[in-house]
């Protein structure tokens, strides 16, 4: 390995553009440090790269706990002896209606979508100083024009794409680019894995085509990547025209990839299915796919995880082999502010998942994760 080869961070390589991102980069010289919540996945990106002939660094972790950040940081140096430049780009929906979601699930969406670029990026500052390197937000023209039934991802890529503004002005001084990324519709299962159909064929690109470009303004250092630039043009001109909108989305739901309940959502309450329906549903994930393992363990805790809204998804979120938390920190995340029955809820599962193999005892109310979901 050119320990002089310059070095990316790309969040979310698991699949979609951060998987084609990182092959491309590697193809183009670049140290990759990969990073995402699938073991299997990453093991698979790897070997293709190391078998090409370059250089990456896997790391199992969830970038929405924002204590793996100087972690994800530490180990790109350790290995690669500098950072050049990181990609936020891992991402999950969350499907529902945000006035109908719990905390934890809003509570997850932000931490993924926002809370951890932040962490990732304030880490690796230094770094990145010394390179004059260059950072990406992943937004989504969602964050412009929020569509129904996506829960609070609109409302949180709407965060990240404000921040990405105010830390390009900040880190201008130092000589570190930050350029903000609308992909436009993407052919990956991101949509179908949570339970919706997607746009249209004919309206997809390619998660190739959005990582070469990602790549290519690598060298521009643009503010903002419009990715698929006729597709931001009907964002635009969606901004401007909001009723226009409203009655295109009422009409026409599928044109965003959302189903016959987006119509009925924006139309009134009278005619949307039952709120409880969705929220209910299962939160299928960019990076988690379905875990029998897992399920299986939760089998004797399942009842009561269903009454208090605990879904398995939300569990396959602590299994970063080499994590560890307590008791309160998982309740925390789960619920807000927990109670009494929240909390015994919360001690159920861990043990649940401590008999199953999952986790093992580091103290009182604390665990270290041991395996991860199979």
């Amino acid at each position: 390995m050119n320990p002089t080869a310059k070095t990316m961070i790309v969040t979310g390589a698991s699949a979609g553009i951060g998987r084609a991102l990182a092959r491309q980069a590697s193809q183009a010289g670049f140290a990759v440090v990969a990073v995402a919540r699938r073991p299997d996945a990453l093991a698979q990106l790897g070997n293709e790269i190391r078998t090409a002939g370059g250089a990456i660094e896997i790391m199992a972790a969830d970038v929405g706990d924002v204590r793996m950040a100087p972690a994800i940081v530490t180990r790109a140096l350790d290995r690669f002896g500098r950072i050049d430049v990181v990609v936020n780009n891992a991402g999950f929906v969350s499907a529902g209606d945000l006035s109908q979601q719990p905390d934890a699930a809003i509570a997850a969406q932000f931490a993924t979508h926002v809370y951890g670029p932040l962490a990732l990026t304030r880490h690796a500052l230094p770094a990145l100083r010394r390179t004059h390197g260059q950072v990406f937000f992943l937004g989504s023209g969602v964050a412009r024009v929020p569509v129904g039934e996506l829960g609070a991802y609109p409302a949180s890529k709407a965060a990240i794409r404000s921040a990405a503004s105010t830390i390009r002005r900040e880190l201008m001084r130092d000589g570190i680019a930050v350029t903000y990324v609308d992909p436009g519709a993407v052919d990956t299962e991101f949509m179908k894995r949570a339970g919706m159909p997607g746009a249209p064929p004919r309206l997809l690109v390619s998660p190739e085509e959005v990582a070469r470009k990602i790549l290519r303004a690598v060298e521009t250092r643009p503010r903002t990547l419009n990715a698929v630039p006729w597709q931001t043009l009907l964002v635009a001109f969606a901004e401007l025209f909001p009723r226009v909108t409203d009655e295109l989305l009422v009409r026409a739901p599928n044109i965003v990839g959302g189903q016959t309940a987006l119509g009925a959502a924006v139309a009134g309450p009278s005619s949307a299915p039952a709120p409880e329906s969705r929220v209910k549903a299962p939160e299928p994930t960019m990076d988690r796919p379905p875990n029998n393992g897992v399920a299986a363990a939760l089998e004797p805790v399942a009842r009561r995880m269903e009454r208090l809204n605990v879904r398995e998804e939300f569990v396959r979120g602590l299994l970063v082999p080499g994590t560890q938390f307590e008791l309160g920190d998982v309740a925390m995340r789960w619920f807000g502010m927990p109670n009494k029955n929240e909390r015994a809820v919360t001690a159920e599962v861990l043990e649940a998942l401590t008999n199953a193999g999952y986790l093992e005892p580091a103290g009182e109310n604390a665990w270290t994760v041991v395996k991860a979901a199979d």
